[in-house]
């Protein structure tokens, strides 16, 4: 008796550390991740950390051949990525049905050419699925949204490939506060983010094609 009574501490700090293991491993289950093309990825990364549930986005190049590509290189043409952005998030508080859903009607996936003012191969929309579920998904949501738009998708569903981070500076760009040279002068990252999105047109085109069902446009 004596001996077992020594043990409890022991033993309930075993019970207390698998415990908080446990909780851990399931809080680690419970994120998943997808990757989207919606041309800017300034613009993508900005609208989605917006949406309940989603830990974060991260800008970043997938789809093509280079190794280690550069915002230089993939903009220029001839690698083959797209710039995308990787969406990690709690599918316990939001599904990736649901994120789909909101993308397909966040850009225009009837332009093949690129988004907006942004032309090329770089700047062209694809959802890219990791597994079975995933393309499900993607399959049901672009089919959902051809059917609600009327009009022909183009959007590839395409598999998973290596993503690469893009440099730091692209990383939350949209709410930066370093002072960068634009056309319209020197201006903090979000201002010049701001303005790019609104000279671009990026919103006023999405609302003119999806109206009241365009989650981001402003």
């Amino acid at each position: 008796m004596r001996s077992f009574i020594k043990a409890k501490p022991v033993l309930l700090g075993a019970l207390i550390a698998f415990g908080l293991f446990a909780h851990g491993s399931r809080a680690q289950a419970a994120t998943e991740s997808i990757v989207v093309a919606g041309g800017c990825f300034w613009c993508v990364e900005s609208d989605f950390e917006s949406v309940k549930g989603v830990k974060s986005a991260v800008s970043g190049y997938t789809g093509g051949t280079t190794k280690n590509p550069t915002y230089k290189d993939v903009t220029k043409g001839g690698t083959g990525h797209y710039e995308a952005v990787k969406i990690t998030y709690d599918p316990n508080v939001v599904s990736t049905d649901r994120l789909l859903h909101m993308f397909f009607r966040s850009v225009d996936p009837t332009d093949a050419g690129g988004q907006f003012c942004d032309r090329g191969d770089s700047y062209r929309t694809a959802v890219f699925v990791s597994n079975k579920a995933q393309k499900a998904s993607a399959e049901t949501a672009k089919s959902e949204a051809q059917a609600d738009l009327g009009r022909k998708i183009v959007t590839p569903i395409l598999p998973s490939s290596r993503f690469y981070k893009a440099e730091d500076y692209h990383q939350d760009y949209y709410k930066g506060t370093k002072i960068v040279i634009t056309r319209f002068g020197p201006k903090r990252q979000s201002e010049a983010y701001k303005r790019y999105r609104k000279a671009c047109k990026r919103d006023a085109k999405v609302k003119s094609l999806w109206g009241s069902a365009a989650p981001f446009a402003h």
